[in-house]
């Protein structure tokens, strides 16, 4: 009987996914709060708190795309070796519509409708929306790979590549003659805040990520030259990548890759992740504390309370209608702090919307199949 070079990889946890997912989750929390109620006078760039607290910001959705492709491609392929591979792949889809799902209902204004005034506010496509769709789509290119990790690695990082790289291709893209539910995923135009072109490329290589986990992880030193590697890649990506893409155009004379370089905040903003990953793998056994692994952990719950407060999900009633922008900055930092204590509170000792939710989802394709 042979032995399975990744039977280790089922106990090995990589404890520095959930401390980036927290951290990604809390700097939205308080990007979303101090953008949405900051008054307006005092949002100057010239100012360097401001200025660094927008960079910041800038590198929140970025982290949690890469995030979310890297475990859950992690996951897909350690289900392999654990024997359930087709239930995790169908967990993936389940959980992907279950997200797209979620991503609808939060903008369902209930009591609109009920006095009958109807919009197309609610097709509106967020990060729900993206993310579930960029799972879906991981499962069906791992299912189109034969599960093979080198080949799902290669295509991951080339799609990855030609997401970004024809990023100014469909910048300013506009589907007037397709209908807004799928328009939406493509396009800015009807208001939708993310869209599955460029944002599931971080997934791409996220998921490009994971197999190097997979593959190297219980490698003598693995973690040394994945640091390493994640450091100087990133560190490339923000000071150097616009200067490789202006070369490329001036040799090549291809337009496309000037218009990459002039505007080049996809590849600079994956630098920023990878130095991100390399700091928070480096010091991942500092940062094994209960609280921070449960934060990590309830990224679904913290977004859906966070939403409802903030945007008044359901009732149309939250703190951008009661307060508005009108908070001073030290207003703003204090309430942040209120508020993100607050929401993971009530995450912790109150919500169970993962669990509920996919028993909820579990009972409804049941039924759906007995019919």
């Amino acid at each position: 009987m042979c032995t399975n070079p990744f039977s280790k990889l089922s106990k090995k946890r990589l404890y520095f996914i959930d401390a980036v997912r927290a951290f990604a989750i809390l700097m939205m929390l308080q990007g979303h709060f101090i953008d949405t109620l900051l008054d307006v006078s005092y949002r100057d760039e010239s100012k360097t708190a401001f200025w660094v607290w927008k960079y910041f910001r800038g590198i929140t959705a970025p982290t949690f795309f890469t995030i979310s492709g890297l475990i859950f491609s992690y996951l897909l392929m350690r289900a392999k070796n654990n024997g359930n591979i087709e239930q995790r792949m169908r967990k993936g889809c389940n959980r992907g519509l279950m997200l797209i799902g979620i991503g609808y209902l939060l903008r369902v204004p209930i009591f609109r409708w009920l006095s009958g005034r109807f919009n197309s506010c609610f097709l509106i496509v967020d990060v729900l929306q993206c993310i579930g769709l960029s799972l879906i789509i991981i499962v069906i290119i791992y299912k189109l790979t034969c599960k093979k990790t080198l080949v799902f690695s290669i295509v991951m990082l080339m799609l990855g590549m030609l997401v970004f790289l024809t990023e100014p291709l469909y910048r300013y893209l506009e589907l007037p003659n397709v209908p807004l539910i799928f328009s939406n995923y493509f396009t800015k135009t009807n208001g939708s805040i993310f869209t599955i072109l460029p944002w599931f490329g971080y997934m791409a290589f996220g998921a490009f990520i994971s197999t190097l986990f997979y593959r190297y992880l219980e490698r003598p030193r693995f973690k040394l030259a994945i640091v390493s590697g994640f450091f100087i890649c990133g560190l490339f990506l923000i000071f150097k990548s616009s200067w490789l893409f202006n070369r490329l155009y001036f040799a090549l004379n291809i337009e496309l890759f000037k218009d990459v370089a002039y505007y080049n905040y996809l590849f600079t903003r994956l630098g920023n992740v990878l130095v991100l990953f390399s700091v928070f793998y480096l010091l991942e056994k500092y940062i094994r504390q209960s609280l921070i692994l449960r934060i990590g952990q309830k990224t679904l719950s913290i977004y859906v309370i966070h939403f409802i407060v903030i945007y008044g999900s359901f009732t149309g009633i939250g703190l951008r209608h009661l307060i508005g922008k009108t908070l001073t900055p030290w207003q703003a930092v204090i309430g942040a702090l209120v508020f993100l204590t607050s929401v993971c509170f009530i995450s912790f000792y109150y919500a169970r919307t993962n669990a509920f939710v996919y028993s909820g989802i579990r009972k409804i394709v049941d039924k759906i199949k007995r019919i």
